[in-house]
């Protein structure tokens, strides 16, 4: 492991990079120009996370700047005991060690993911898709320029411009120690990296994300809360992909119909279940599979359950475990379904595009884990940290 940067290290190399991408965002637009020219898909998802933008910029300095302000994640106390015979015990949170991180069409994880794991005492190793190569190798220069500024090693951050071959053959014999592997794709990145990693993973794993409308639901927030849930950001985790509406739901038809009618002004594509069969402006799933599915495309599920303890169990069966909302206005029902739902966000008349680790008051996010060791959801500055036991003596013995 290698000796831990001061605080006021690890933060001047943040502002500095700050300062660097802000200067250099012609030629970091340039080469995400050739990245997305050279994109042979139609992705549509992929796409927009490969997309870099000056707003995509501004959020990228702004990001830095804002983990700079944060609190020093490490070395904080978390427990502490004098023993009978006058040993003083405590556990203080320490870093990791070396992250892997392993990544696809997100130039932005280049500068979020590798800020949040430097700022929390880490060796990061990066390793970007092949189709942002261009864009990745340009902020990768600049957080050497930065780290290089402020008299610290580059091998802080390195990237790693592997082949999938290199990189299992890394996986299963890393030429250096791995304290910990972020994969942050889908679901064959995931698995992938689980099949071979000789260390800890952390998975950052599929949305499949629920909306449950209760009988006692304001139906103008339901809507409200579906359209931007599902429209806003398609490629997202934590967009909405089905919508499980009460049987008992008053002035149900109607509802369903002016959703159908609002989703339609986006493209989307609206399927049902059977016991939604025939609903106007869709068409019925073929397949019970569909709610295993996330979808990351103007897409979306629309179905029926009988209660709150069905859309339960039928979320806890189907969800990917990332988020789940309930629209009522029955405050014991959403206490019921936010307890019972095993999601690592729950929500209660509230979109579930919030699930993200600047908007939980994390300053950024590593990863949305969907695991429950050692941290689930947002994984922000304070939760890239193991911990570490400090036994002070003078000759005891056992």
């Amino acid at each position: 492991m290698k000796k831990i940067l001061s605080l006021e290290k690890r933060n001047a190399v943040l502002l500095r990079m700050a300062d660097l991408v802000r200067q250099e965002e012609s030629i970091l637009l340039s080469a995400n120009d050739k990245d997305l020219s050279s994109f042979e898909s139609d992705d549509i998802a992929m796409v927009d996370r490969l997309k870099v933008n000056k707003k995509k910029v501004g959020e990228m300095v702004y990001s830095l700047k804002q983990l700079a302000a944060l609190d020093d994640p490490l070395h904080v106390e978390r427990f502490q005991f004098t023993h009978d015979n006058g040993l003083e015990i405590s556990n203080k949170t320490a870093p990791f060690g070396t992250i892997l991180i392993i990544y696809e069409s997100r130039p932005d994880v280049t500068i979020e993911a590798a800020g949040i794991a430097f700022k929390s005492g880490n060796k990061i190793l990066l390793k970007g898709g092949k189709e942002s190569l261009n864009s990745n190798l340009v902020l990768v220069n600049l957080w050497h320029k930065a780290l290089e500024a402020c008299d610290c090693a580059k091998d802080w951050i390195t990237y790693l411009n592997f082949s999938r071959e290199e990189t299992q053959k890394f996986l299963e014999k890393p030429t250096e120690k791995l304290d910990l592997i972020v994969p942050r794709g889908g679901e064959r990145l995931i698995s992938f990296v689980k099949q071979y990693a000789q260390c800890p993973v952390i998975v950052s794993g599929r949305g499949n994300n629920f909306v449950y409308v209760s009988h006692e639901a304001d139906l103008q927030m339901a809507l409200d809360i579906i359209i931007n849930a599902k429209t806003t950001k398609i490629s997202a985790c934590n967009a909405a992909d089905k919508v499980i509406i009460s049987r008992d739901l008053p002035r149900k038809m109607e509802f369903l119909n002016l959703l159908v009618q609002s989703l339609k002004k986006y493209n989307v594509e609206i399927l049902t279940d059977a016991k939604l069969a025939g609903l106007e402006g869709t068409s019925q799933m073929d397949d019970e599979s569909v709610w295993y599915e996330e979808f990351l495309d103007y897409k979306i599920v629309i179905g029926q359950v009988a209660d709150v303890d069905e859309a339960i169990q039928h979320i806890n069966t189907h969800g990917g475990g990332h988020s789940a909302a309930i629209i009522t206005k029955n405050k014991e029902e959403a206490d019921t379904f936010m307890q019972s739902v095993d999601t690592a966000a729950v929500y209660h008349n509230a979109s579930t595009r919030f699930t993200d680790g600047g908007q939980f008051g994390l300053g950024g996010e590593l990863a949305i884990s969907t695991d429950k060791l050692h941290q689930r959801g947002p994984i922000g500055l304070q939760h890239l940290v193991t911990n570490k036991w400090f036994v002070k003596g003078n000759g005891q013995i056992r």
